[in-house]
Order: structure tokens, then C-alpha cells, then sequence
């Protein structure tokens, strides 16, 4: 059935209203009811079958009576953030906020719902995913798990990401690199604390724990300039007093890579480091890493495809920031693009905002994918 495509000043009202719907009731983590029954009233009165493959998820399957299928994802999660736009739609949920374009993503594959809706032939069959938890535990690998990507004989998955910073508009990406596998480095030396007067009667966790950081700094400085890869601690907490030594030192961090060796490598690095400075200082040294996600890295033969089929920017350079598109890339061949909103305040942070008409530039390209025979 055709659904009315009325603009104003420029931005199709479908796709404002979704996304200023959904900005308004933004929910964390898995526990998304608000957010997932604005979903199924918009996708439940088009041509498409509705369904939970998992909990905290919604698909949207388009039957073209092709024996394979694309799918494009969404994510539906939000942020714990007190918004401080001031924007008359702004979240009606105290201490949350959709301050990471989700969103906006939302409402991107809304739009290209009602448009696949329109439809009468196309290359594949379309699957729509819109998930929870990606800000938190990863849902995409509960997603992959399910099996509904064999079951709907998916080939490819596509999804974007809203981009500060980047042109307004511009659709960008990269082939291979684009998004850092992550991981949260957590480091607790334990020593044993004496009057600064008697300091040989201890063992200086501060000290001990200035070296580890060196020596963790050093190790990743060596490494050539044109891996991409990070390795930073954010905090730094020891001792209790002036005139004692500190019994115990805390600090966090973040690793961050694109290949599984140069990461392992690194995370062993800190592994030795953390010996050598126990064997060193007569401390005791513990080191812990986080899972984190893969890295997102855009296979090279469908990226070519696609960049042939609907052209887009390439980019110099991955981002370091980490996304749960990658457990997708591991399940089935991936690409993921940046979605420019030019000069708007950064993700994560109360003020975030855009214009919705970008949306636009993002469904038109999600459509002309799903037209293209790849």
C-alpha cells in the first residue's frame, strides 16, 4: 500500500517523526518494550512478516520470492545520560538518552521498510534486524546465534553509523580496517605499605606501577606507525597518604587493535611486563581484560562491489571507537558505513543532536543497495 512521502522544508515527516518518536522513550540495554512496540506498530501495516528471533530483538522480513536475502541492521539501545539538548522532543525518560544516533537509525530502516513495502520485484529478499544491547554486552552475537541468518539464506549485512564530524551527508567507509576491536584493561598492584622514614620495611605498589606503565607505554611505541592500534590508561589511583607507601595502585585502561596478532600481542606484552615488574619490586601484579568486541574490518571482495554498484567516500584512516557490527562480519560477509552529520555536537554527550533530513542520505542508500545485484 503507498504510504504518504510528505515533506516539509526539505525532511520527509516519516522520517522526522520516527526519529524524534523514538528519541523521546529511549530504553537501555535488552529491556527495550517502548522502543520495540513503536517498531511493530510502523512495520506491522506493511508487506513484510514481523518476529523476534530473540529476545530483544524485532526483524522485518520482505518476500520477494528470491532464494537468497540482504539484511540491513539497526541498533535500538540507548545511553545512560541525562539529555540537556532542550529540544521539544527530547527524552521523556529520565537519566537516558539516545545520545549515539540510534535513533536515527531506527528511523533510517523504518523509512526503507515503507519504501521495500512499495515493491514489487527486487534482486533478493530483504531482512530488516533491529537490535538491543549494543552499547552494553554485544546483542548482534545473540542475533547471530539464533540462526535466522540460514534460515532466510542472508549472503550479506549492511548497517551505518551516524558520524560527527564527517560532512554532512557523506556516506564513507574503508575496506578492511574500520572500527577497533576493544578491550577494558584493568591493573591492581599490591604491595605493602611503611612509613615513607622506614620505606625498606615495604613495597612501593606506586612505584612498581609508574614502571608497568612505562614499560606498557614503551611497548607499544615500538610497534611500526602504520599498524593502527591504541593502548592508554585513563585512571590512576594509589596510596593514601603522603608519608606512606602505597599498598595498593589501580589504574584502567584501553587496548584497542584490527588484527588478532598485533592485539594478542600486545595484551601478552602487558602479561610480562606485569612479571617482571612482581619479579622486580616483589609485588604482586593483576591484569585483567575485558572481552570487548571484534574489530569492525569491511571484507575487500563485497566492499569492491558495492563501491562499483553505489559509490561512496573512502576513508584515509579506522576509527577507534569499537562497534558490535563486527559479530555480524564474523557470521556472514559485512559492510559498515559512516553517515555524516557535519559539524554537531560529539556522540555520548547530553547535547547530542542533528539534522533529520541527513536520515534521507542514509535510507537512499539502503535502498539502492537493495535494488543492486551483488
Amino acid at each position: 500500500m503507498p504510504y504518504n512521502r510528505t515533506q516539509k522544508g526539505g525532511v520527509d515527516m516519516n522520517i522526522r517523526d520516527d526519529r524524534r518518536a523514538l528519541h523521546q522513550i529511549p530504553e537501555l540495554d535488552r529491556n527495550l518494550p517502548e522502543t520495540f512496540a513503536y517498531l511493530n506498530g510502523v512495520l506491522s501495516g506493511l508487506n513484510c512478516r514481523v518476529f523476534s528471533p530473540v529476545t530483544g530483538s524485532l526483524c522485518a522480513f520482505f518476500d520477494f520470492g528470491k532464494p537468497e536475502s540482504i539484511t540491513f541492521r539497526a541498533d535500538a539501545d540507548a545511553l545512560p545520560i541525562a539529555e540537556k539538548t532542550g529540544a521539544d522532543y527530547a527524552s521523556r525518560h529520565v537519566g537516558c538518552m539516545h545520545a549515539c544516533g540510534h535513533d536515527g537509525h531506527m528511523a533510517i530502516l523504518l523509512e526503507l521498510a515503507r519504501r521495500l513495502s512499495e515493491k514489487r520485484s527486487l534482486p533478493h529478499n530483504v531482512l530488516l534486524v533491529f537490535q538491543s544491547a549494543e552499547e552494553t554486552t554485544g546483542g548482534a552475537k545473540d542475533i547471530c546465534e539464533s540462526g535466522v541468518f540460514a534460515e532466510y539464506n542472508v549472503r550479506a549485512i549492511f548497517g551505518l553509523h551516524l558520524w560527527p564530524g564527517l560532512e554532512a551527508g557523506v556516506i564513507a567507509s574503508r575496506k578492511q580496517e574500520l572500527m577497533a576491536r576493544s578491550s577494558e584493561v584493568t591493573v591492581d598492584i599490591y604491595g605493602k605499605s611503611a612509613h615513607i622514614a622506614k620505606a625498606a620495611e615495604g613495597v612501593d605498589a606506586l612505584m612498581a606501577a609508574v614502571e608497568f606503565y612505562q614499560k606498557a607505554m614503551e611497548m607499544e611505541r615500538k610497534l611500526s606507525d602504520s599498524v593502527f592500534r591504541l593502548l592508554k590508561f585513563g585512571k590512576f589511583q594509589s596510596g593514601t597518604v603522603r608519608n606512606a607507601l602505597s599498598a595498593h595502585t589501580h589504574m584502567e585502561g584501553s587496548l584497542r587493535a584490527f588484527q588478532d596478532g598485533v592485539f594478542d600481542g600486545l595484551a601478552a606484552g602487558l602479561a610480562d611486563i606485569g612479571r617482571a615488574v612482581e619479579e622486580t619490586y616483589g609485588c604482586t601484579v593483576k591484569l585483567h581484560l575485558s572481552d570487548g568486541y571484534p574489530a569492525v574490518m569491511n571484507p575487500p571482495a563485497l566492499y569492491d562491489r558495492v563501491q562499483k554498484a553505489v559509490p561512496f567516500r573512502e576513508l584515509e584512516s579506522p576509527s577507534m571507537t569499537a562497534e558490535d557490527f563486527s559479530w555480524y562480519q564474523k557470521s556472514l560477509p559485512g559492510l559498515f558505513f559512516f553517515l555524516g552529520l557535519g559539524d554537531v555536537p560529539a556522540l555520548h554527550t547530553d547535547t547530542f543532536d542533528f539534522d533529520e533530513a541527513i536520515l534521507l542520505k542514509g535510507a537512499d542508500f539502503f535502498e539502492k543497495l537493495a535494488e543492486t545485484e551483488l
